[in-house]
Order: structure tokens, then sequence, then C-alpha cells
């Protein structure tokens, strides 16, 4: 399905599963397709969304898989994730728009996100795109440190971040499309 998938096999790396970087590859590609975003930049997005948390490569597993909430310390070793994959996908020469992804996936349309502070249409759209798909599913999935929300929690939490967290071009489209959200969700 997508060229980028098996780099999670080769890799003890298992906070975010396989299931969790195809599904945010395929809500990314819908909203670019919603978007009419050009073929190769859906074609693009669709390919490197995956690679978003890439960085975490470089970050201990004691700390990823940490079953209780990290301490300040390892909080701040996290967020060195996206320059660490910034760095990774910038030796592989994949372009822009998968340098971008794993770069500014966590900045926030408000200018609170990290790891520049960012702020709106600063934020290249790619990384928009993947950030609201991103938290989408992390909210669905479970994980180590917290149980899974149902698919109308996580619509109220990506709402509530309208224009805070996300681009509320973005927002609108994921609520008028919601359902197609929980059908990647429960059918991949």
């Amino acid at each position: 399905m997508n060229l980028f998938l098996n780099i999670y096999d080769l890799f003890d790396y298992n906070i975010e599963s396989k299931e969790h970087a195809s599904r945010v590859a395929l809500y990314s590609k819908f909203l670019a397709e919603e978007l009419k975003c050009s073929e190769k930049f859906i074609n693009e997005i669709f390919n490197y969304a995956p690679l978003h948390d890439i960085g975490k490569l470089k970050i201990s597993n004691d700390i990823l898989k940490k079953p209780e909430r990290l301490t300040i310390e390892e909080f701040e070793e996290v967020k060195k994730h996206p320059e660490l994959g910034l760095e990774l996908l910038a030796k592989m020469n994949l372009g822009k728009v998968a340098e971008n992804i794993a770069h500014y996936h966590h900045e926030k349309w408000n200018g609170s996100g990290y790891p520049k502070g960012l702020k709106e249409e600063e934020i290249p759209l790619e990384a928009r795109i993947v950030a609201l798909s991103d938290v989408y599913d992390a909210l669905r999935e479970s994980r180590v440190y917290k149980k899974s929300f149902s698919h109308d929690e996580a619509v109220k939490i990506i709402l509530n971040g309208n224009g805070t967290h996300f681009d509320p071009k973005l927002v609108d489209i994921f609520y008028k499309y919601n359902e197609k959200f929980d059908e990647i969700f429960i059918n991949f």
C-alpha cells in the first residue's frame, strides 16, 4: 500500500502501530483531496505521512513505552523527535513535503506548538493536515499510557481544537466528513 510503512518492521518501534501510520496516510490523503490539492501533493502526503514520527526512532523506548505519565525531562526528550525526524529525512533526500511533515506536525494553529512555535499558515499545509490526522487516530487508538476514545469523543476534541490546535478549514472538512474518518479507523 505505502512505500514507507515497512520502515516500522526494521526497528523495535511499536509505540505507534503500523496501522496508525497507515490510517494517518489515508486520512491525510482524504483531506488533501477535499482541499483539491494537486495530484503530486496528494501522492506525496500519502507516501510521507507515515513518516511523521520517524524521529522517535532516536528516542529511548524506555520513554516511548512508559505506561505512566512522563516526567518534564522525559517529555522534553520526546519533543525532540520533530527535529530528529527532519535530520533523518533530510539525509534521505525525500524532499520538502516529507521533511515538513516530520518537522512541523506538532505545531498548532495558534502558535503554541513545537518545535518552532509557528502559527496559522506559517505551518506548511502538509504538516497541518497530518497534525489533525495524527491526533484523531491517536485519540482512537489505545496506547500504553491511555485508553482509546470513541469516534464521538475524538470528534468533540478535534472540534474543541478548532482555531487553536487545528486549521479551521481542515476542521470544517473533518466535521463534514467525520464518518469517513470513523470508517477508515474501523475498516483498517
